[in-house]
């Protein structure tokens, strides 16, 4: 089956975050919103028959996993990174944000030490924070277009601080970088040497570019999966972030009894019905699906990159090696982040994600979500184009 994803879809009056909340978020109504992660492209139509099905049974209560919703999981982990889970490593939240904050509520004291790696994904430091952890920051190092680890830095701060907890993040969200296996066996020592417990957030991991390959870092060394929560989910894959539904793999049992006791603490209980029907079709029946869009977002960040090269010199790509979230560098504007903030959203009208939301190391960055229909990404950049001509 082919899939037509330059299908422009108008999403307006669905309830959705991305569409539906411009006001609210002092976003003027007709910027183009290419922000939070969520695609602008229908889910796998297999996963919508399995919905269609379920939906016309008519009845919702409440409902569980059996024993073929992992079997289809456990393939698609074997079939994709060669790794073999067990039915005893997994629990399932409503989403992978719930389950590392329940992570850290389980396995850190008030005021304990846990690390990130700035710029990242901002719910980690609000878990963090919230929670009345410390929030303690190993910042990527940025040089030559490219991000890097200060593994001297990430070690001694781990001494410093007495850290119980890292937070990594892989495929990297917001950079785009895809760690080898050698950064991730470097890492996880340090963590072995100190006893650091790992939370690994991999829930970009079923987009890498050509050229790059993603190794779960639980996969790497049994000393690794004992010390690790590995958070997954179908929700970015095959856009099903609206069904609430993540697969957390922990084979540690007594890392794993901690966070299911912080869970049912919170008094939650199954899954959202759609989300079990929902994730169990696409891992069974989205491969296809995905290649195809695989190949239809490497076409958007070519288009990208060539519209910077060749019409926006100033504005530079952070090349991502994996996630179909795109890091870009204004810095050459030499805008304040106030005047950035007005060019991009009231001059060109877009709605992204302002760098310093990831942490201060952002200043100066935006990202943008290039999954949606290539003439939406076209005229975003033009009307971009358009502003930065006014300057």
């Amino acid at each position: 089956m082919n899939y037509n994803f330059d299908e422009v879809i108008d999403r307006k009056n669905t309830n959705s975050v991305k569409h539906d909340f411009h006001g609210i978020n002092g976003i003027p109504d007709d910027a183009i919103p290419l922000w939070v992660a969520d695609m602008d492209f229908r889910t796998p139509a297999p996963v919508i028959e399995a919905l269609v099905k379920s939906g016309e049974h008519g009845i919702f209560g409440y409902s569980e996993t059996r024993e073929d919703y992992f079997q289809v999981l456990q393939q698609w982990f074997v079939d994709n990174y060669d790794w073999d889970i067990h039915p005893s490593w997994l629990v399932k939240t409503p989403g992978v944000v719930f389950a590392i904050a329940m992570a850290v509520r389980a396995l850190t004291e008030k005021e304990d030490a846990v690390m990130i790696q700035r710029p990242v994904y901002y719910p980690f430091s609000n878990v963090i924070i919230d929670n009345g952890r410390t929030l303690v920051n190993n910042p990527l190092i940025y040089n030559s277009g490219t991000y890097s680890i200060d593994f001297e830095d990430f070690e001694a701060k781990i001494i410093e601080n007495g850290v119980k907890l890292f937070i990594l993040c892989n495929p990297h969200n917001p950079v785009g970088r895809v760690w080898t296996r050698e950064e991730l066996v470097r890492l996880g020592d340090i963590c072995l040497r100190h006893g650091v417990t790992v939370i690994s957030d991999e829930i970009h991991a079923d987009f890498i570019y050509s050229g790059y390959r993603h190794e779960v870092f639980a996969n790497i060394k049994p000393e690794f999966a004992d010390i690790t929560i590995t958070c997954t989910a179908p929700s970015k894959t095959f856009n099903l972030a609206g069904l609430q539904v993540s697969n957390i793999i922990i084979s540690n049992r007594e890392l794993k009894k901690a966070i299911k006791n912080e869970i049912n603490k919170t008094g939650h209980g199954q899954i959202n019905t759609m989300g079990i029907v929902a994730c169990k079709a696409a891992y069974q029946y989205g491969h296809e699906w995905l290649q195809q869009l695989k190949a239809y977002l490497a076409g958007n960040l070519s288009f990208v990159r060539n519209f910077l090269a060749e019409r926006l010199h100033k504005i530079k790509l952070v090349e991502p090696q994996g996630t179909y979230l795109v890091w870009l560098d204004f810095r050459e504007l030499e805008l304040t982040e106030a005047e950035l903030e007005k060019l991009i959203v009231r001059d060109a009208k877009l709605w992204l994600d302002g760098g310093t939301m990831f942490g201060e190391e952002g200043k100066g960055f935006q990202r943008i979500n290039i999954a949606c229909p290539r003439v939406i990404l076209e005229k975003a950049f033009l009307q971009l184009e358009a502003a930065v001509n006014r300057l």
